[in-house]
């Protein structure tokens, strides 16, 4: 049988165009776990008790929504350690946290997580909840913890309260998304569009010396280094849309490009 030379290319570019599409936009077909899907009635009564993000969709977006965080709990282990104890409820919020940020990204699921591990209050770099020095409230896990995320139970329900100044699990969940590259470096790029580079760097290179500088309204810690801005901006944008909205707005539309390419993010 004779190939036609322009058929055989044609068919390895298809191939390879299809190939970086799954690798790169993360197709979100995840093994199933243990972890139990929610009845989706109970899961809006939780959502909408403590998720404002939730709370400012509309009902078809609620619905996707919804799908989404049953994803998350159906294909990501879940575990108490440490003598935390758990309910569904925080699971939930586990699951929100990892939704809220890239909701409008359909195809995209963390690949790079396999297990949330819930302490019972802050830990140190060793994971030590007894350490006279224990500040930390969450932490992407590396070396023996690849592929874990490790989230203080007190801060997760805190971020979730009323006018909570900080969100702990999505920011995070932010970590982990600009981990994806392979370098946590507050440029995401798996989400921000190559165009948008060069004015998120101004951007946040402007703001951090403001920080620095005690002339910016946005807490400390996002002047750390630029993982750090990302992940405590995204909390902002997320949280208080409206607020950072009108207190900085270019920061407000980076952060929209970044986070919305495919709809609007509902302000607050």
């Amino acid at each position: 049988m004779e190939y036609n030379p322009v058929c055989v290319t044609i068919l390895v570019l298809l191939i390879g165009v299809l190939l970086i599409w799954y690798v790169f936009r993360f197709v979100g077909n995840k093994k199933i776990v243990k972890e139990k899907m929610v009845d989706a009635t109970h899961l809006v009564d939780i959502l909408t008790a403590h998720v404002s993000f939730f709370q400012r969709l509309d009902p078809e977006a609620q619905q996707r929504f919804v799908k989404r965080v049953n994803y998350f709990l159906a294909t990501t282990k879940i575990s108490a350690e440490k003598g935390a104890e758990i309910t569904e409820e925080d699971k939930v919020l586990v699951a929100a946290s990892a939704t809220i940020p890239l909701f409008h990204f359909d195809k995209w699921s963390y690949e790079n997580l396999d297990e949330v591990i819930i302490y019972p209050g802050t830990f140190d770099e060793r994971y030590d909840t007894e350490a006279s020095d224990k500040n930390i409230l969450g932490m992407v896990g590396d070396g023996v913890m690849h592929r874990k995320m490790i989230l203080s139970l007190a801060a997760l329900r805190a971020g979730f309260a009323n006018s909570a100044p900080s969100n702990t699990a999505i920011h995070e969940f932010v970590h982990l998304i600009d981990k994806a590259d392979g370098e946590v470096d507050g440029i995401p790029e798996y989400l921000i569009p190559k165009s948008l580079i060069e004015p998120w760097l101004h951007e946040m290179h402007k703001t951090i010396r403001l920080i620095h500088q005690d002339r910016s309204d946005i807490r400390d810690y996002a002047g750390t280094n630029p993982a750090e801005f990302l992940a405590v901006t995204s909390e902002y944008f997320f949280e208080k849309p409206k607020l950072l909205k009108e207190d900085h707005p270019q920061l407000y539309a980076l952060l929209d490009e970044i986070y919305s390419s495919e709809e609007d993010t509902p302000d607050a």
